[in-house]
């Protein structure tokens, strides 16, 4: 019974919206039909011509240059002139004085050297050995030639064996006056100095010994 109820309603919705729908388009026929207006046609040039741009000349006219005249030069003034001594130079009071050139004996001359004993002329740097981890020094003891070349160069003391090469190296290739004994250039024995080694860390300060 509840079937044939909704059935009938919905029969008679589906009638009356098929009725509205039929006034609708008889609503719309009975109207007039107005075409819409054609729009303008739009034209675009694609390949335009550039046409050049007319460039204006300006005569410029260059008026006369006139002519400068050059100033005369400037009056000479006349300067006086020193005059000349009269009086001769060996007459002046603090004249140098007239002495003899002293005679000498070359078979009794003889130059004579003051005795003195070796000294240092250059002395090279060591190199710092890659090795070293901080500062050091060594005592070396070496001979000196009659030529002043550092000879039997030994490391007595160092404060680390890393540094013994670095500084034999250095002495030997040091330089000295010779000693002078009467005159003449003998070797000296037995000079003793000390090598110091100074390393520095990334900023710069001394890593101590």
């Amino acid at each position: 019974m509840t079937g044939i109820v909704r059935w009938i309603l919905g029969a008679g919705l589906a009638a009356f919206v098929t009725f509205l729908l039929f006034i609708a388009m008889m609503l719309l026929i009975k109207g007039k039909f107005v075409l819409a207006e054609k729009p303008e046609k739009l034209s675009f040039e694609i390949n335009a011509k550039i046409e050049d741009p007319k460039v204006t000349r300006k005569d410029i006219k260059v008026a006369k240059v006139r002519r400068v005249e050059t100033p005369p030069p400037p009056p000479t003034i006349e300067r006086q002139q020193a005059a000349q001594p009269t009086v001769a130079i060996a007459s002046l009071e603090g004249a140098i004085p007239d002495f003899k050139t002293p005679k000498l004996d070359r078979q009794n001359f003889k130059i004579a050297v003051s005795d003195r004993d070796a000294q240092p002329l250059v002395r090279i740097p060591p190199i710092m050995p890659p090795r070293a981890e901080k500062s050091g020094h060594c005592k070396v003891k070496f001979d000196v030639s009659p030529q002043g070349q550092p000879f039997n160069v030994t490391a007595t003391y160092c404060s680390s064996s890393v540094f013994k090469r670095a500084s034999t190296k250095s002495v030997e290739k040091w330089k000295y006056n010779p000693k002078i004994v009467d005159g003449r250039s003998v070797s000296r024995a037995g000079v003793e100095s000390q090598i110091t080694f100074q390393l520095t860390d990334e900023r710069g300060n001394l890593i101590p010994e």
